[in-house]
């Protein structure tokens, strides 16, 4: 693995691509500070009179925003390029943390440290971690799994740093230095970050080239649709137990507030150790393989949850279990987007399956509240992490061939079309399209 490689913004330009992960971990590392959200539910509630379910809301609608943006991060970065979209990300992230220093209402936080944080956030966060992906073709696991591990990282190291802050400060000026923080990190780290030349995607092992499918193309497949299914599944896994497992604690395992509150510590070690082990691993023995093997994990410790009588011992090695393998799971699909559908729309196309993540976030709320509780929607992700096991086990990359199959059949039904509408341009009698008489010698008027 060569440390020298050319940049797209100038490709006569070798560059370190040391410096590229350096900076690619220093901005994911202050993206990921926003997954101490929890830490700020109860100082604000108590500040304003807020519900503390209404706090709470704000960080759904983060998440929810986080996975919008990544939609469009790929169209912004072909227009402004990778060190200004990134920099612009964390200035807008940082000024939103710090407005929410200033807030009074609900509604002003739903905006300012929902929308305004959360867009920024998944914007800055796909486009570092797809252009690092590209720079490092023969290792996307691994640097897929540095990237998302300094995420992680960043998540834990702030809980201790914001929680600091609220204690000493209050919940407001912990808002204002923590955006002050998260701007520099992020714009400094920007700088170090250049855009990858990503050349045609090589052959695999097989023989057969690796298509580069854009979004639309990618769309007509049905691996696409698979693999958002096991997206949202292992998403929502995660997500559920991340934002519930305090209370979940408990209730089940019958864990004192205090005891039960250890398990969000042990959740972001985890979670930060499966996002570093199992997406190296996944370059050595297989993505799906990996993806495969932590569902079946995640299965067994739901219903472990959902059905076992829960000691001390036994909650914390299921949730234990279910953050490794949630951190895994996010950490080796950027990787198989690519390994899928190729690396030069790698970031568009990982954006439109990482809508899996929002969708999971709220769908796991959605099932609680209809059903009534932590066991049946821990049934309910049961079952789902069984079925996109099957689905993880069976589908295979869609190849070069079916792809032309498919636009050859596109292209001769468009011809079949204007052959169509050749002929009924001329009726029966010999008359063109504007009923003209033509000259049946001369074919002419």
């Amino acid at each position: 693995m060569t440390a020298i490689s050319k940049t797209n913004d100038n490709p006569s330009m070798q560059v370190n691509r040391l410096w590229i992960v350096i900076g690619t971990i220093i901005v994911q590392m202050g993206l990921g500070t926003i997954y101490t959200w929890s830490l700020f539910n109860q100082p604000l509630a108590d500040k304003f009179g807020w519900e503390l379910g209404g706090t709470a809301m704000t960080f759904s609608i983060t998440s929810f925003a986080l996975a919008f943006a990544t939609l469009f991060s790929g169209k912004l970065q072909d227009k402004f390029g990778i060190r200004k979209l990134i920099a612009a990300s964390g200035i807008v992230l940082g000024i939103g943390l710090m407005l929410s220093s200033q807030v009074t209402s609900l509604g002003l936080l739903y905006l300012v440290a929902g929308v305004l944080v959360g867009y920024a956030d998944g914007t800055a966060y796909m486009s570092s971690l797809s252009n690092l992906i590209k720079w490092f073709p023969k290792h996307k696991g691994l640097m897929s799994g540095v990237s998302v591990g300094a995420y992680g990282t960043g998540s834990l190291i702030f809980k201790y740093i914001n929680g600091s802050m609220i204690e000493s400060r209050g919940v407001s000026q912990a808002f204002l230095i923590w955006g002050i923080i998260v701007l520099a990190m992020v714009v400094f780290g920007s700088f170090l970050i250049r855009e990858a030349a990503v050349a045609a995607t090589p052959a695999s092992a097989s023989g057969v080239r690796v298509k580069d499918f854009t979004v639309k193309e990618m769309l007509k497949t049905k691996q696409a649709y698979l693999l958002f299914v096991v997206f949202f599944t292992a998403c929502m896994s995660g997500l559920y137990l991340i934002g519930s497992v305090k209370d979940i604690g408990v209730r089940l395992a019958g864990l004192d507030v205090a005891t039960a509150a250890n398990a969000v510590a042990m959740i972001a070690i985890f979670n930060t150790a499966g996002r570093l082990i199992l997406g190296p691993l996944s370059d050595k023995v297989g993505r799906l393989k990996v993806v495969s093997g932590a569902l079946l994990v995640t299965f067994a410790a739901v219903m472990v949850l959902s059905f076992a009588t829960l000691t001390y011992p036994l909650f914390f090695a299921s949730v234990a279990a279910i953050a490794f393998c949630f951190g895994g799971n996010i950490t080796v699909f950027p990787a198989i987007v690519s390994d899928f559908f190729g690396l030069k729309n790698q970031g568009k196309n990982y954006g439109v399956i990482y809508q899996g993540f929002g969708l999971g976030a709220l769908s796991a709320s959605f099932i609680a509240a209809l059903l009534g509780g932590f066991k049946p929607t821990f049934l309910v992700i049961g079952v789902l992490c069984a079925l996109s096991f099957l689905i993880a086990m069976w589908v295979k990359a869609p190849t070069a061939a079916q792809v032309v199959s498919e636009s050859d059949s596109e292209a001769t039904a468009a011809g079949e079309e204007e052959l169509g509408k050749d002929a009924r341009g001329k009726d029966a009698q010999g008359k063109d399209g504007k009923g003209m008489r033509l000259n049946p010698q001369t074919k002419g008027i």
